[in-house]
């Protein structure tokens, strides 16, 4: 997914790229928490001897990421979220979380066609992001696609709590980015960060 990014930056930093529980060889992965992912995190960065790091996490990506920040926050230079939403009670309605915890169910009624397309098409723009889409959903079931999606935001609103970061945050989001109320969340929550960085 990073492939692009990774070649940009290697000559100047350590980059490392992992698959996140449920996705690439992190399949399969039991007993899945945010917690759980965070410190699987910190295991390989102790195996790797690096002592300080700046995460970017993408869409889901960017939920263990937060929740590392918040476990190991001298660990952390700095965050940067990408088409993600902060890891806090406060920006989600009891509806947003309802509707988060019937992900599950609503994506069973796609065909597996119908459900790995629209899901390419939800996070592509150009044909090389749409191509890689596919080729990443490929290896994997309809049934595994759903758990996934289920573990991202059914685990979302049931793990979701108040963690505040103790970093510098980078909020990006995509101008062509549609889904759900990200851009909301993410518009709230660059207004909350700056605060907080000015006061």
């Amino acid at each position: 997914m990073y492939e692009r990014q990774v070649e940009y930056f290697k000559d100047d930093y350590v980059v490392i790229t992992w698959d996140v529980p449920l996705h690439g060889l992190s399949i399969p992965y039991k007993e899945f928490s945010y917690e759980i992912a965070a410190r699987d995190l910190n295991s390989i960065l102790l195996q790797e001897s690096i002592g300080k790091v700046c995460l970017i996490g993408m869409s889901m990506g960017g939920y263990p990421s937060q929740m590392f920040a918040y476990l190991y926050p001298e660990k952390v230079q700095c965050f940067v979220g990408i088409d993600t939403t902060p890891f806090r009670t406060e920006y989600y309605s009891r509806s947003d979380l309802w509707w988060l915890s019937k992900v599950k169910t609503m994506a069973k009624w796609f065909t597996d066609k119908t459900l790995r397309k629209s899901m390419a098409k939800s996070v592509a723009v150009t044909d090389y992001s749409y191509n890689k889409m596919i080729e990443m959903l490929k290896p994997m079931s309809k049934e595994q696609i759903i758990e996934q999606m289920d573990i991202a935001y059914g685990k979302l609103a049931s793990e979701i709590r108040d963690i505040d970061l103790n970093c510098p945050v980078l909020i990006l989001l995509g101008d062509k980015d549609k889904t759900g109320k990200v851009k909301q969340y993410c518009a709230e929550w660059a207004k909350k960060m700056v605060i907080l960085y000015i006061s």
